[in-house]
C-alpha cells in the first residue's frame, strides 16, 4: 500500500512538472510569435517574402538566422530597417527567432521561365563552388544562408552588396572574395538558377 502511494506521488510530481514545463513553453511560444509578427510584416506571412529585395526566412538554417540579428544588432551588417529592430532584441530573443524561423516550411520555387539563364546560373554555381558551403541542395546548414527559393532580386543585391563590400558575411570574406569576382552577368544568372532550384 506504502509503495503504491509512492508510485502515485511520483507520478503526480512528474505530471505536475510537465504541466509546468508545457506551460512555459506555451508561454514562450506566445511570446515568440508575438515578436516573429513584427517580422512578418516585411518577411511575410510564414516566413515568406512578398516584397521585392526582402529575404524570405523560412527554412533558413537556425544558426544563419541567429548570426544576422547579431550582426545587424552590432551593426556589422546595414539595413535602415532592421538595425532598429535588431537593436532592441535580447540575446534569449535572437535564439528564439532563429528557432521559430528555421522550423518553417521554405517557400516552394515557382516554374522557371528561362531555363536557359538557368543552366548559365548552375555552370556559375559549379564554377564558384557554391555547394561547398551552401550544400548540394543549396538548403544552407549552421550559419550558412539557405539560397534554394530565395527570392531572386534579392539574391541579386546580396551578391552585388558582397562584390562592393556593403555586406560582411560570418564565413571570414568567403562571399566577398567569391562575389568579387564575379560579372554582373555571373550575378543574374546564379540569382536566377538559385531562386528557382528545386
Amino acid at each position: 500500500m506504502r509503495r503504491q502511494f509512492i508510485s502515485h506521488a511520483i507520478s503526480a510530481a512528474a505530471l505536475l512538472l510537465a504541466l509546468g514545463a508545457l506551460s512555459a513553453s506555451a508561454a514562450d511560444n506566445s511570446a515568440v510569435q508575438e515578436k516573429a509578427a513584427v517580422c512578418s510584416g516585411c518577411h511575410g506571412e510564414n516566413g515568406i517574402s512578398q516584397t521585392e529585395n526582402i529575404p524570405s526566412l523560412a527554412g533558413q538554417p537556425d544558426q544563419f538566422l541567429q548570426w544576422q540579428l547579431v550582426f545587424f544588432r552590432a551593426g556589422s551588417r546595414k539595413n535602415e530597417q532592421m538595425q532598429p529592430i535588431a537593436a532592441e532584441i535580447t540575446n534569449e530573443d535572437v535564439r528564439s527567432l532563429g528557432a521559430y524561423f528555421a522550423a518553417m516550411t521554405p517557400p516552394t520555387p515557382a516554374e522557371d521561365k528561362d531555363p536557359d539563364l538557368s543552366k548559365k546560373g548552375a555552370q556559375v554555381a559549379v564554377g564558384r563552388r557554391c555547394a561547398s558551403c551552401h550544400t548540394d541542395s543549396f538548403a544552407g546548414t549552421k550559419a550558412v544562408a539557405r539560397l534554394a527559393g530565395q527570392r531572386e532580386e534579392y539574391l541579386v543585391k546580396a551578391l552585388r552588396d558582397y562584390k562592393t563590400s556593403q555586406r560582411v558575411g560570418g564565413g571570414g570574406a568567403a562571399m566577398a572574395d567569391v562575389a568579387y569576382h564575379m560579372s554582373d552577368e555571373e550575378i543574374t544568372a546564379v540569382s536566377h538558377y538559385l531562386a528557382y532550384f528545386k
